[in-house]
């Protein structure tokens, strides 16, 4: 795992906003979106790799990590706005978008409202891409489940364990996507986390499975080089979501990770970071002289 880079903060519409960043002297600015329940946290172990020769924003989105968690709007249309308003803050005229798991479904509505703002875009065990998700997700979206989440994360037991985990760190047995899906849990503990957690998942998923799916839309990705990266071992998202998606958006790169579940970029962070910086040095950044109006008639045109 890399070396935690220090939190810094900006405030946004009279909230704060949490940050990392590494390698701001860089030219090209990669934009890293945690997960549903995660933080800026889930990017330590590729955040140093990456700033050797980029500039590697990761924020904590509002209701997450050490952001503020306002009793407010939670939909992926608000997140995306937000990135907007946080990348305006930082002076970052246009990035590489990643994101990873509900940060995927955040990436590609940010590319769709705000296309200017997207060099490139990365898709990581994506949500948003069909219905169905784990069976524990569609439990937790049932009416009521946030009243018993008190009962079945209570935070003796999440500061017991987390000694426990540490004592077993130090001894250097750990389970890399164990240790992730841990910290997601822990962090429900809190009840400002749980409000805006049932908040955030109640937007895209339902009892059913992901009420989100941006297979209609996936054209407009095609106007900036698109990868998409999936562990064959996804428990939480399908990999068959990545394969459709991967046919869905002409030219994209699929990327799939043998062995690795839901968090290749903490399961397996060096190949995920070669797999990146390749596709960073053998892409060039999407065209911005190409209207939304443009895009939008040509593929009307198309279906006719």
């Amino acid at each position: 795992m890399g070396v935690r880079r220090p939190l810094q903060h900006v405030t946004i519409h009279g909230h704060d906003v949490g940050y990392r960043r590494a390698g701001s002297d860089h030219e090209q600015t990669i934009l890293l979106i945690h997960g549903l329940a995660g933080s800026s946290k889930t990017w330590d172990a590729v955040i140093d790799d990456l700033a050797v020769d980029y500039d590697v924003v990761a924020p904590d989105l509002l209701g997450h990590g050490e952001s503020a968690k306002p009793r407010g709007d939670y939909s992926l249309g608000a997140f995306a706005s937000g990135l907007r308003d946080f990348l305006a803050v930082l002076d970052i005229h246009s990035a590489t978008v990643v994101g990873h798991s509900f940060g995927g479904g955040v990436a590609m509505q940010l590319a769709y409202q705000h296309p200017h703002l997207i060099d490139r875009l990365v898709l990581v065990g994506s949500g948003g891409l069909g219905r169905q998700v784990s069976v524990l997700l569609r439990l937790l979206a049932l009416p009521g489940a946030e009243y018993l989440m008190p009962i079945g994360i209570p935070k003796p037991l999440v500061d017991r364990a987390n000694d426990v985990g540490r004592f077993l760190g130090r001894r250097n047995i750990r389970s890399a996507r164990l240790a992730e899906m841990w910290r997601a849990y822990a962090s429900l503990a809190g009840a400002e986390n749980r409000h805006a957690f049932v908040k955030t998942m109640r937007g895209v998923i339902e009892p059913g499975g992901q009420t989100v799916d941006a297979s209609d839309r996936l054209y407009l990705a095609a106007r900036v080089p698109t990868m998409i990266v999936w562990g064959d071992q996804d428990g939480i998202i399908p990999v068959e979501h990545a394969h459709a998606a991967h046919e869905l958006i002409e030219n994209s790169r699929l990327e799939i990770l043998p062995g690795v579940g839901h968090f290749p970029h903490v399961e397996s962070p060096e190949t995920f970071v070669a797999s990146l910086r390749d596709f960073m040095e053998t892409t060039e950044p999407g065209p911005d002289d190409q209207t939304l109006r443009d895009i939008l008639l040509a593929h009307t045109d198309e279906s006719r």
